[in-house]
């Protein structure tokens, strides 16, 4: 029987995942998950009857495949489309119409972490979560892995590597693997360039009245990127509440990362207040907030040295290997590494 290990279960992971289990059934496949949850940067969190993306957003209709894959191949119960416009501001905060070219902008009602629950719900995939992988071994034929525990997995036959580049190049760079290959992958991966983004997420015990679902910052001059709306999203937010989701910019998010989470959520709040123009935002009921360090691929990675990784059982998905920062795009890419991973076997 074939072994397949993935570090990472993320949304390209899953996606890659699921069409092994369903290609190749007797192939045994592993996913090692650093955190508790599934979906990467997808990620939903719930407090009471709120539910909300805190990292992405929604899901673009951009790609035919993906847009059959949610409508038609997996369960469609509960998903929902945002109908509301995506307005603008600028370097002044002040707010103008327009920039909505997008179809249909997705989310369940359960929020985005479902995409990869309904890709894995119903396969053979095992899946261990809270398990960060440090080490990565090659002993000449097969794949090791090395927990944080100490815990060695394997053997792999292949693995499937979806941490973000940063991330992934820091395993290559320390595996022990006697490639000259090696290093290449490390570089290639090292090079990628991402934007770092500082999340709030503000609730109000009232309802927000506006025209639209998010507005956007395109010129990237302003210290807030994005402030979205949950409550456009059916099931998310209880009627008569509103729950804000305030991207920070890449510089200020840099700039804060480390600094008291407070101080920045109080420092958001008040900005966003000043930017939807009603200061009754500066004083949210409660908040939230994640960093995240490595939120958005502004490159990729040369296709040279990942093609030729596949030549050893070694595979890459997610956004970065795309170069898109998109959950359509790492869906499209799990998939189509997925039937490349079945082409070899």
């Amino acid at each position: 029987m074939t072994n397949i290990g993935i570090v990472g279960a993320g949304t390209a992971a899953s996606a890659t995942a699921t069409v092994l289990d369903r290609t190749v059934p007797e192939a045994g496949v592993t996913i090692l998950e650093k955190s508790g949850g599934l979906c990467g940067r997808a990620a939903t969190r719930r407090r009471g009857d709120v539910t909300y993306d805190y990292g992405a957003n929604y899901v673009k209709a951009d790609d035919e495949r993906v847009v059959e894959l949610l409508t038609e191949t997996l369960e469609t119960d509960g998903l929902v489309d945002v109908t509301e416009p995506i307005w603008t501001f600028d370097r002044d905060g002040n707010v103008s119409p327009g920039r909505d070219a997008d179809a249909h902008k997705w989310s369940y009602r359960r929020g985005l972490t479902q995409i990869a629950k309904r890709l894995l719900g119903g396969t053979d995939v095992t899946v261990h979560r809270r398990t960060r992988v440090e080490r990565i071994v090659h002993d000449g034929e097969t794949w090791w892995l090395t927990d944080a525990d100490g815990g060695e997995w394997g053997p792999f036959d292949v693995l499937v590597l979806n941490p973000p580049a940063p991330q992934t190049a820091a395993l290559l760079a320390d595996a022990d693997w006697d490639h000259h290959l090696r290093d290449d992958l490390a570089t290639a991966a090292a090079e990628v360039p991402y934007r770092t983004i500082w999340t709030a997420v503000l609730g109000y015990g009232f309802e927000l009245e506006a025209p639209y679902y998010a507005l956007v910052n395109p010129g990237k001059d302003h210290e807030i990127g994005w402030i979205a709306r949950e409550e456009c999203k059916p099931g998310h937010v209880p009627d008569g509440e509103s729950v804000l989701v305030v991207q920070a910019s890449h510089e200020w998010s840099v700039e804060h990362y480390d600094a008291p989470p407070a101080e920045n959520v109080a420092t958001l709040a008040s900005t966003t207040a000043d930017v939807i123009g009603d200061q009754r935002l500066a004083d949210p009921a409660w908040t939230d907030h994640q960093g995240w360090r490595y939120a958005l691929p502004e490159g990729r990675a040369p296709a040279g040295p990942l093609e030729s990784a596949e030549e050893h059982d070694l595979y890459f998905v997610g956004d970065w290997v795309v170069g898109e920062g998109r959950l359509h795009a790492a869906v499209r890419n799990g998939l189509e590494t997925g039937e490349r991973l079945v082409n070899s076997l």
